[in-house]
């Protein structure tokens, strides 16, 4: 019993972290490859918080953009691209393919994210195309599209609470640094090669140049 518990006290760390600091990693790095949208977020961040404190959650809703580089982080890169096992009870069929009961099935949402048949552009990095829209709200077309938490009744638990440290970190991060690439290094040459494992981490870690942009007394109360 208390191996089981260390167990389930470990999926819900790993869940809770890696995830989380891999899809920051990867929503900076599209950022530093594309230089206009993180302008755009950094403009965005500079009209709704104020350079004397850190990002809150209340500011949350008043930072649409980020929002969306969030959510096109999330399409592009999943934390987990084949999301949880799942084990068919009965038989069933789809797409053409039969599937017995009993059987282990995987969600390939790597895969739908990229879908040119779900997406325009489906390649490109596209923030834009997420405004307005509700990640599993069930009365929108992403029911289906958008799945790095799930979908259903075995979603991610804590999907929400998620989106919100994932959000505010990126947030932070942006509004308390200036971001740029090494010397020498033009936005052609950052390696956006993806690890596939059970998660999706760069294939060789961020190295990006940071500079304070806020008061000193910002950060030492933090």
């Amino acid at each position: 019993m208390r191996n089981a518990s260390l167990f389930w006290a470990q999926d819900l760390l790993i869940g809770g972290t890696d995830t989380s600091w891999m899809t920051v990693e990867w929503a900076v790095s599209e950022l530093l490859k594309n230089p206009e949208l993180l302008a755009k977020a950094t403009m965005e961040l500079d009209r709704v918080v104020s350079d004397d404190r850190l990002v809150r959650e209340s500011h949350l809703p008043n930072l649409p953009y980020i929002d969306c580089i969030i959510k096109e982080t999330l399409r592009v890169h999943p934390g987990a691209p084949m999301l949880v096992p799942r084990l068919a009870r009965e038989d069933a069929s789809a797409d053409g393919y039969d599937i017995p009961a009993g059987t282990t099935v995987l969600v390939n949402a790597w895969a739908i994210g990229r879908d040119p048949a779900l997406w325009d552009a489906a390649e490109e990095f596209r923030p834009e195309r997420f405004a307005g829209s509700e990640i599993a709200a069930e009365e929108t077309d992403l029911k289906f599209k958008m799945l790095p938490f799930g979908s259903g009744r075995r979603m991610c638990p804590a999907f929400s609470l998620g989106l919100k440290v994932i959000t505010l970190s990126l947030a932070n991060l942006l509004h308390s640094f200036a971001w740029r690439l090494p010397d020498g290094m033009t936005k052609e040459d950052l390696c956006m090669e993806e690890s596939y494992k059970l998660s999706l981490p760069r294939k060789v870690p961020l190295e990006a140049i940071v500079e304070p942009k806020l008061p000193a007394l910002v950060y030492a109360g933090a």
